[in-house]
């Protein structure tokens, strides 16, 4: 079997958030991030926020990217849209732009550094104002590394309320990709498409609760970030072994494997292989999917496939002597 760290990928569900090392959350003066899985969706957003709340200087705001481009370099990762709820942040330390500022200043570094190539995508929650998403868009209006926005959260707080900043976002030339069809069913599938204008499905695991909503994505070719170990770990799927995945993709869906910031990329894929039983091509097809479902430029997912394609083509690594 062939090295799964040294698979090209693309990464493009994940919370930089969530991605904080156990090392910086302690040197910040945070309490150890609690294991197993969490009972609600309320108790992991309630441990998320808990995470953000020691995030106040730019320091600190830089720390998380520069560490964010390492992690994601060591996984085999080249391309990542890295998903940063910067409005939130701005209001909590009273600076609207410096979260934001200090972050890509961070993310800079580490792409020099690491030879990664990171884009920022802004998202707001559901729960939260319409009057902070316009800030997020507008955020998202003054750098260039932000191609994105979207919505987050409780899925059961509807999209319609934001449906103007939507508008104005497509027109503006911004990407929208919203979490839909994650703790929700179609309903929220069906509105992240009809008022949310989203390109891709943040999760978008409860499609398959509609056969008629299947064709059409199949159809338009709506990619969708699934997240496995994140959906077992939220308690939205009882086991890996139970999950919708093989079935997603058995229905021609394009399905890219990604983390939400709860694991690691490389991690992921080789969970893939030992509960699935998927072999090195399968793992290659999952990487040129979450290639082509970016929204990088063409002449990069070119070469980012062309490395897929060498990695197939390579021998595969031979296992160490037994040791005992």
């Amino acid at each position: 079997m062939r090295d799964i760290r040294s698979l090209p990928k693309a990464h493009l569900h994940v919370h930089l958030e969530s991605t904080v090392r156990p090392g910086t959350v302690r040197d910040l003066g945070g309490a150890p991030e609690p294991e197993g899985v969490f009972r609600t969706f309320r108790e992991f957003a309630d441990q998320r926020a808990r995470v953000r709340e020691l995030l106040r200087a730019p320091e600190h705001f830089r720390r998380i990217a520069l560490e964010f481009c390492a992690d994601e370099a060591a996984q085999g990762t080249r391309y990542v849209e890295v998903t940063f709820t910067a409005a939130s942040h701005g209001e909590r330390v009273g600076d609207p732009e410096m979260p934001l500022e200090a972050v890509l200043d961070g993310l800079a570094e580490g792409q020099a550094r690491h030879g990664i190539v990171c884009r920022v995508l802004l998202d707001h929650s559901r729960r939260r104002p319409v009057e902070r998403l316009w800030r997020t868009y507008k955020l998202a209006g003054r750098h260039d590394r932000v191609i994105g926005i979207g919505l987050a959260g409780d899925e059961s707080h509807p999209l319609a309320p934001f449906a103007e900043v939507f508008d104005a976002a497509r027109d503006a030339g911004l990407h929208l990709v919203h979490h839909a069809g994650e703790a929700a069913g179609a309903a929220s599938i069906r509105e992240a498409l009809d008022v949310g204008h989203t390109e891709r499905l943040g999760h978008g695991i409860r499609v398959l609760d509609d056969e008629t909503l299947v064709a059409e994505v199949r159809e338009r070719g709506i990619p969708l970030e699934v997240c496995p170990t994140s959906n077992v770990l939220l308690g939205l799927v009882p086991s890996l072994a139970e999950h919708p995945l093989p079935r997603l993709r058995a229905a021609g869906l394009a399905v890219t494997v990604n983390t939400d910031g709860e694991t690691a990329l490389a991690e992921e894929y080789t969970r893939l292989r030992e509960v699935f039983g998927y072999g090195d091509g399968e793992l290659a097809a999952l990487a040129r999917a979450s290639i082509d479902a970016s929204f990088a430029p063409e002449p990069l997912k070119a070469e980012l496939r062309a490395g897929v394609d060498a990695w197939l083509a390579a021998p595969p690594t031979a296992s160490p002597p037994d040791a005992s």
